[in-house]
């Protein structure tokens, strides 16, 4: 499968088994070779993060699923009119990652949310999951991951977060840059005021892109 030399049998056959799911999940849209061509990126992608060797190729999985559901939108298979975010910033640890959980949790599937970084953590501020799980929200389960043209492509809007200069710029897309606090190495007190600016932006996001808010909120 990847042409990384480290990779391990097990992992050979993880992502052996990854190919297969997605070359099911995506059958009428994309060949084998372009299904394998971006699970095995999407693998180098996180290949040098040892604190995660184990999950390698299911986030890899994971990543290619995302990767190849965007280039399915760029490329004009979808067409289901829901708007695309896409938050970004540094580490995708933190502020993009609660900005993806407020969204997901207020827009529900009215409109799909992803996030990245320009240089990507090695693993979620778990500070970041102990604030949302306060607001009723789990996102123990992302990870960081860095941004690729077809995601940046099939989004919409663009929400940069501290990324400066290293943030994408695509023309046709709405850009917002969101000044906020840095939440890495800050202790929980001091990370909620910026989780709760951060849900109020995004309110106010969903807000300007027509997206009509849950009963639950």
């Amino acid at each position: 499968m990847s042409s990384n030399p480290t990779i391990t049998l097990d992992q050979q056959l993880a992502l052996k088994r990854s190919a297969t799911r997605l070359a099911e999940e995506f059958s009428t849209v994309f060949n084998t070779e372009t299904i394998e061509r971006f699970l095995n990126s999407s693998f180098d992608e996180f290949a040098d993060k040892s604190t995660v060797s184990n999950f390698l190729p299911l986030l890899a999985e994971r990543f290619a699923r995302q990767r190849l559901q965007a280039l399915c939108r760029v490329e004009g298979h979808v067409s289901d009119g829901k708007p695309v975010v896409l938050f970004l910033c540094v580490h995708n640890a933190g502020r993009s990652q609660m900005a993806l959980g407020f969204f997901t949790h207020h827009a529900g599937d009215q409109a799909i949310a992803w996030s990245g970084g320009s240089e990507p953590g090695a693993e979620i501020s778990q500070v970041a999951v102990a604030a949302m799980a306060e607001k009723g929200i789990d996102i123990s389960g992302e990870f960081p991951k860095p941004w690729t043209d077809e995601v940046v492509q099939a989004a919409d809007a663009v929400i940069t977060m501290g990324c400066g200069d290293a943030c994408p710029i695509f023309p046709g897309k709405k850009y917002e840059e969101w000044v906020l606090e840095d939440p890495a190495g800050q202790d929980i007190a001091s990370v909620r005021p910026i989780r709760d600016e951060i849900e109020q932006r995004v309110l106010n996001l969903l807000e300007e892109l027509g997206v009509p808010q849950p009963t639950h909120r």
